[in-house]
């Protein structure tokens, strides 16, 4: 199913959600997956390669722990979307941080593996940001319990970024440090950022498709309501510009179609990524556009961005602007001059080297 990147909302492309379909099969791809499975296991003597389940929150959401070495410092990575979660792609540029960090990645309530195995209407009524705040912090607790480890590095990506920055102010001490990659701070601020360049870049090309169906829409956000068929309008064109996956004039199609190479993953749970995606988008939506953390002047524990100097999907202008004023023990903005939204996948060189110089350090309790 095609899909258009909604502010730091993954949403399919129709309106409402279509009646379940017989999940296609994917049996052809088996062959690439066992290559990529044996070339990611973890054989490492101190090594750890984990997926289980976990009962965070009132319900049993999946768990994936890989690392070369259980006494390096834990990373508790919190995906975006919601409902787009990282299990299925971290195949693709996760495997030289776990040299250095054991990364703890899991599918969020309605995500994935996680919501092929609930009961939708056991959760609807819980799709609330405030859960997902008190899931990241359960997740911590649990993680930190069963590892043996009085910390954890919170990092958060997109939407992940929203419910982590909160976790961390509700709960400083269990995290060494915060890691934001493309932060939510300000959702109509980021709307109107990624508006403007979408825009500007549609009259520099003289795109006149994209030039009336953006001015359609204008002023955005404005003080109209922030509909979805006026989201989707400003995303498909701030995407096509590189505002999501930078030098590229389209979405981010090695992402989306990750899943069906990963070897976490079967047919079910790729079909999940869908549904769960469908059923979050219209009961979060409305929290999510209300979500503004510019108020935020002080923060509890180290803090480091990473910014994305393309990113038109959570603009990275208002992030490096409240990062200057915030008050921390420490605070590091990092700028990914080749990235857009997708930081990990378009940098992976130089997240491993920032994470090592900037992040690690903070974790290491010899010195603290």
């Amino acid at each position: 199913m095609k899909k258009l990147l909604l502010a730091c909302l993954f949403l399919a492309s129709t309106a409402t959600a279509a009646p379940a379909q017989t999940c296609p099969d994917t049996a052809s791809y088996e062959p690439a997956r066992k290559v990529i499975a044996d070339l990611g296991r973890i054989v490492a003597p101190n090594g750890i390669q984990e997926t289980y389940k976990a009962h965070i929150g009132g319900i049993e959401q999946w768990v994936s722990v890989r690392g070369q070495d259980k006494s390096n410092p834990i990373i508790l990575f919190v995906h975006g979307g919601p409902a787009s979660p990282l299990m299925p792609t971290t195949w693709q540029f996760q495997r030289p941080l776990e040299e250095y960090f054991t990364m703890v990645t899991y599918d969020q309530r309605a995500a994935g593996k996680t919501f092929g195995e609930t009961d939708p209407a056991s959760i609807s009524d819980t799709i609330h940001i405030a859960n997902y705040v008190d899931d990241v912090i359960g997740m911590a607790e649990d993680v930190r319990k069963r590892y043996g480890k009085q910390k954890v590095i919170l990092m958060g990506h997109s939407w992940g970024t929203l419910i982590s920055l909160q976790a961390a102010l509700k709960r400083p001490d269990l995290f060494y440090a915060y890691v934001g990659i493309g932060q939510v701070v300000d959702v109509r601020e980021n709307e109107r950022v990624s508006f403007d360049y979408a825009l500007a870049q549609a009259k520099a090309q003289r795109n006149e498709v994209a030039v009336r169906e953006l001015e359609s829409i204008a002023p955005y956000p404005g003080n109209t309501p922030i509909t979805r068929d006026r989201i989707v309008t400003a995303r498909k064109w701030a995407q096509h510009y590189g505002g999501m996956t930078a030098f590229r004039d389209e979405s981010a199609h090695y992402f989306y179609q990750a899943s069906k190479l990963s070897p976490e993953y079967q047919d079910k749970d790729r079909c999940a990524i869908d549904e769960g995606n469908l059923f979050t988008l219209g009961r979060i939506l409305p929290e999510f556009l209300e979500t503004d953390m510019s108020g935020v002047r002080e923060f509890p524990i180290p803090v480091v961005m990473f910014m994305g100097r393309h990113d038109y999907t959570t603009p990275s202008e208002p992030t490096a602007a409240w990062l200057s004023k915030l008050k921390a023990p420490y605070r590091q903005g990092v700028w990914f001059e080749r990235s857009s939204h997708m930081i990990p996948w378009e940098e992976p060189g130089k997240v491993l080297v920032s994470l090592l110089q900037y992040v690690r350090p903070l974790a290491d309790v010899t010195t603290r």
